[in-house]
């Protein structure tokens, strides 16, 4: 009962520290009205991180050129090239989409913007049946796709008005998206749009999923398709820290200024070691750079603040 009660005050003072990094971004500046430089980074990277976990072979150095310089690169597959600016266009498009419901042409008008001339059935259910690489789960035959993916849209609006908590909505929708497999391809990267799309419409930053998360990030959704969605909300909490982090770093004040954790270790009263045992126990918000944890004064002094409110 003990370490129930210490996992349970983890998750609140986790769910509060992001909730206040979000305010304080929202008090400094509109999604709307985030600088061009900002949101043109944001998109080069989420593309970068959501083509690469599917084994997209352009680097960050070549999407920053290629995105953010807007510089031709030369010996990468047109494939790959196609897909990274297509991705690109359609995570841009996201702000605009927010303030419509989430409908049945979504996710296809997603799918046809990344996949056009990539995916011969790009924007199209798929009619065929698949299986998942890597996974004993069997998605649903291909003649269901389209009823599951109404009553999903359907389901999502439901909750979603009933006032389901943002992380265990966000982990739901993204489970039950993935686990029907709607497309003969590319249903990860319209996953994930479609999961930042929720996160958009309840004015949350997106969510970025890097190579570095590949493998934790599959194992949350290979639990889910048990039913357990635990470990996924807990993985959506952690990246979006980093999300917060990461825009703050860039529009913030001094305090937001993303630091190693040795060099926060004297101001705060917490070595580096402990500092990055609570980054990895998911309880502070962390960027990982080269190897190394970075928070910001502001993320750590809110966390000192959980700990005193929960004392």
């Amino acid at each position: 009962m003990f370490k129930y009660i210490i996992c349970l005050n983890n998750k609140i003072m986790n769910e509060r520290i992001l909730a206040e990094l979000r305010d304080h971004l929202l008090n400094r500046i509109s999604f709307d009205n985030l600088p061009e430089n900002v949101w043109k980074r944001t998109g080069a990277l989420n593309t970068w991180g959501t083509n690469a976990v599917e084994g997209n072979t352009l680097t960050w150095h070549d999407v920053e050129q290629l995105l953010i310089e807007q510089r031709s690169i030369a010996d990468r597959p047109v494939p790959d090239v196609l897909e990274t600016i297509q991705h690109e266009m359609a995570f841009r498009e996201l702000i605009s989409r927010r303030s419509a419901p989430m409908a049945l042409i979504t996710g296809l008008e997603l799918h046809e913007t990344v996949f056009r001339g990539i995916l011969s059935d790009a924007g199209h259910w798929r009619r065929t049946n698949v299986r998942i690489a890597g996974t004993k789960y069997i998605p649903p035959r291909m003649e269901k796709v389209v009823e599951l993916i109404e009553e999903f849209v359907q389901e999502y609006e439901q909750i979603d008005i009933s006032g389901e908590a943002i992380f265990q909505l966000g982990a739901w929708m993204h489970q039950r998206f993935e686990s029907i497999h709607p497309f003969s391809n590319g249903n990860g990267r319209i996953g994930r749009l479609l999961l930042n799309l929720h996160f958009l419409k309840h004015n949350w930053p997106p969510v970025h999923i890097l190579p570095e998360d590949k493998d934790g990030y599959y194992e949350c959704l290979e639990i889910g398709h048990s039913g357990n969605r635990s470990k996924l909300e807990r993985f959506l909490k952690v990246i979006m820290g980093r999300s917060l982090l990461d825009l703050l770093n860039q529009v913030g004040t001094e305090k937001d200024e993303l630091k190693r954790l040795k060099n926060l270790e004297n101001s705060k009263s917490y070595s580096a070691k402990y500092l990055s045992l609570l980054v990895q126990k998911g309880n502070l918000p962390a960027v990982r750079i080269k190897g190394d944890f970075f928070t910001s004064e502001k993320a750590l002094s809110l966390y000192q603040r959980s700990v005193k409110r929960n004392r």
